[in-house]
């Protein structure tokens, strides 16, 4: 009878120390995250064609992906104007977003887009799974 016990008591222990595992191991997953950018274009500026083409793998090499939104048209509901274009961007974390945002590649780009259009505000969406 005390080897049934004993691997009942195995089991059992086992199966506590595997949830506990678990539990620490769904606190740490970092929840995914989303860049909005509000952008009113500069008139007569545009971009050069290779700008959102570069611009994207540059976002993909950095864990996000682009929701390719800059072009699209945006609807007003409610509260303030809407902006003319909104770029979203999903990335793995917010941790991602950030770097990504303070990256020399980023800032690279920067003379160029700033000719173009003007932010008129940028930030980032924690969102739970």
């Amino acid at each position: 009878m005390k080897p049934r016990y004993t691997l009942g008591l195995t089991l059992v222990s086992g199966i506590a120390i595997g949830a506990i595992a678990m539990q620490g191991l769904h606190a740490q997953t970092k929840l995914k995250a989303y860049s909005v950018a509000e952008i009113e274009p500069i008139g007569g500026a545009t971009l050069s064609p290779s700008y959102l083409t570069n611009v994207r793998k540059a976002i993909n090499d950095s864990h996000g992906r682009a929701l390719r939104t800059v072009n699209g048209k945006v609807f007003h509901i409610e509260g303030s104007p809407a902006p003319a274009k909104v770029a979203i961007v999903e990335w793995d974390s917010a941790d991602d977003a950030m770097a990504f945002y303070k990256s020399k590649t980023w800032t690279d780009f920067a003379p160029e887009r700033d000719k173009a259009q003007k932010t008129i505000r940028r930030y980032i969406v924690e969102v739970e799974r």
